[in-house]
């Protein structure tokens, strides 16, 4: 695995915005449904709606829109705010990454190789 940088944009010290909601709100924009979206990325209906209603509730406009079920089941759709909020998000990320590009190949150069059984990968005790 490649060293990667993940970005997490906190808006205050309780609300913050990271790949995992961006994940989700994509799934959503693919699939029209937060239960399929939820499905897609291993997590519980009840999880996803959470999360998307957090992602709501961050900003001053609906990031994503929900019809209530009926015969075909209910809908969910990103607004115009929701497919700007993850493309200004990615576009974050990107420019993360550019920026420290350098930093990270030095790191990366460094980094220990682990071998099988050894201590390196997560391994707390160092």
């Amino acid at each position: 695995m490649a060293t990667r940088l993940f970005l997490r944009l906190y808006l205050d010290d309780e609300t913050w915005l990271g790949p995992g909601k961006v994940q989700l709100l994509e799934q959503v924009g693919r699939t029209g449904s937060i239960s399929a979206a939820g499905r897609a990325m291993g997590m519980s209906y009840r999880r996803a709606w959470l999360l998307v209603e957090a992602v709501n509730g961050m900003f001053d406009r609906p990031v994503v829109t929900t019809q209530l079920g009926g015969r075909g089941g209910g809908a969910a759709v990103l607004t115009p705010w929701g497919r700007e909020l993850i493309e200004r998000y990615r576009r974050l990320e990107q420019a993360a990454a550019r920026a420290g590009s350098r930093e990270i190949a030095a790191l990366q150069r460094r980094r220990r190789r682990s071998r099988a059984g050894a201590p390196g990968r997560g391994d707390a005790a160092r």
